[in-house]
């Protein structure tokens, strides 16, 4: 049976590992340059942690773990009873009670919850983990894939929000994407579902709301009129998703909307601060921009949302994230406020290579291959090895004496720009020949001056 690999899940070569090492050395970079700390925690979560947190879309989406002990009868029949209750609409722990983790946010509002009495506030923590989700696998879309979070909890001020979006400005300018950083808030939606009838209605707006870019305003509005809002309510939605204009001219005209509604009306407040704090920084690389339409479906966001997109490439977003300010409510520890923001790592790996954006030298890997051509020979190349080793320089002594076009061969495929050639003659006179495989430029410099070259 020939192997395969599950839909959705990938494997890396070197030099694949080593271009999503750029990704995240790079964003670790800037994390640490803002205070923020480095955490991990389990690939697993127990169910109850997950559920219920992601909304009605995003809850069928994990991947759930069936449990441990079929060799044990007594479980085995548990089990069975457990597929039994499911056919009948019901849920079972018999059958599972663990799942892999859909993010990085509500395991770390976990652990903020279990861990509140001996962490400093604000807590700062950053986190490089993969997360695993029962999506459609296509394009920048994958069933397993790497997130790197940034979350600042125990705030409330709104410099947190203006220090992430600086953080996406300046991963991106070093990794050489232009990008758009959309910013909206959802109290301007949850003013928006107070215009349209109640607070009850905001689940449903921004679940239809979160898929204008895929289905368009129609079908938009054809989702809203299934999920019970009238037509003149469906009408005011429709002006919301129509405001154009700079960033200074959607504030106005969210202004205008929201007058008399003090929910709508704060979020625009929010908006507006950040808007105009980030305008007086330069951000190179990119651009903010007001987005009405931006709708997160998360229910855990409460204030400021984000999403990243790049741009000149037909790609979902590469970044997202927003302020949840009781998330540890849901663990037992309230009135915790936190906002956080999210890099999708396997997106930005897909954008680099499109816009050919990795730098050169990102590859790494082996600079010189020294040749095998008998014991003694092998024998000092393996000793100058050692030495261009220690002065933190990678190479290889090929692994038998072969012949020379086998050893330039596996030199050209493993793209070693480098080979050193010391035979008989040379160990003689104490001397390398090496041989730039690019430029075809070959010396000969004594032993002692090894460690000098510039590789």
């Amino acid at each position: 049976m020939k192997p395969s690999l599950p839909q959705g899940t990938r494997d890396f070569d070197a030099a694949t590992v080593r271009r999503r090492n750029y990704i995240f050395n790079t964003i670790r970079s800037v994390f640490e340059l803002y205070g923020y700390q480095p955490l991990e925690t389990p690939a697993m979560e127990n169910l109850d942690t997950l559920m219920g947190k992601y909304g009605e879309e995003g809850d069928k989406l994990i991947f759930k773990i069936l449990n441990n002990g079929l060799d044990n009868p007594a479980k085995a029949e548990k089990i069975k009873e457990g597929f039994a209750k499911i056919t009948e609409g019901k849920s079972s722990k018999d059958i599972t009670e663990r799942a892999l983790r859909y993010d990085l946010t509500i395991p770390f509002a976990r652990y903020v919850a279990t861990n509140y009495n001996q962490l400093t506030m604000p807590f700062k923590r950053y986190q490089m983990q993969p997360v695993w989700r029962a999506d459609r696998p296509q394009k920048g879309r994958y069933r397993e894939f790497y997130q790197c979070d940034a979350d600042v909890v125990g705030s409330t001020s709104m410099i947190n929000e203006l220090e992430l979006a600086i953080i996406y400005a300046t991963v991106f300018q070093k990794l050489n994407v232009p990008v758009e950083i959309r910013i909206n808030n959802r109290k301007i939606l949850a003013g928006l579902a107070l215009l349209c009838g109640g607070a009850d209605k905001l689940t449903g707006i921004t679940i239809a709301i979160d898929k204008l870019d895929k289905i368009g305003i129609e079908k938009v509005k054809e989702e809203l009129q299934q999920r019970g809002l009238n037509d003149e309510q469906v009408l005011i939605i429709e002006s919301f998703l129509n405001i154009r204009g700079s960033n200074n001219q959607k504030l106005s005209q969210l202004t205008e909307l929201f007058s008399g509604n003090e929910t709508g009306l704060n979020g625009v407040a929010e908006l507006k601060f950040l808007s105009n704090m980030l305008s007086q920084f330069e951000i190179t690389n990119g651009k903010s921009i007001i987005d009405p339409t931006l709708a997160r479906g998360l229910n855990y966001y409460t204030g400021t949302i984000f999403e990243v997109k790049a741009v000149g490439v037909q790609i979902g977003s590469i970044g997202g994230g927003g302020r949840y300010d009781d998330l540890t409510g849901l663990f037992g520890v309230p009135n915790v406020p936190g906002v956080g923001i999210s890099f999708g790592v396997d997106r930005i790996y897909d954008v680099l290579t499109e816009l050919n954006a990795f730098p050169a030298d990102v590859s790494g890997g082996t600079q010189v291959l020294f040749f095998n051509l008998g014991e003694a020979e092998a024998t000092k190349a393996f000793e100058l090895a050692q030495q261009l080793r220690d002065a933190g320089i990678a190479c290889e002594l090929y692994h038998e004496n072969s012949k020379f076009d086998k050893q330039f061969k596996y030199a050209e495929k493993k793209n070693i720009p480098y080979v050193a050639i010391l035979g008989s003659k040379e160990l003689e006179q104490q001397l390398l020949n090496l041989k730039n495989l690019a430029t075809g430029e070959q010396k000969t410099i004594p032993f002692a001056e090894l460690t000098s070259i510039r590789f």
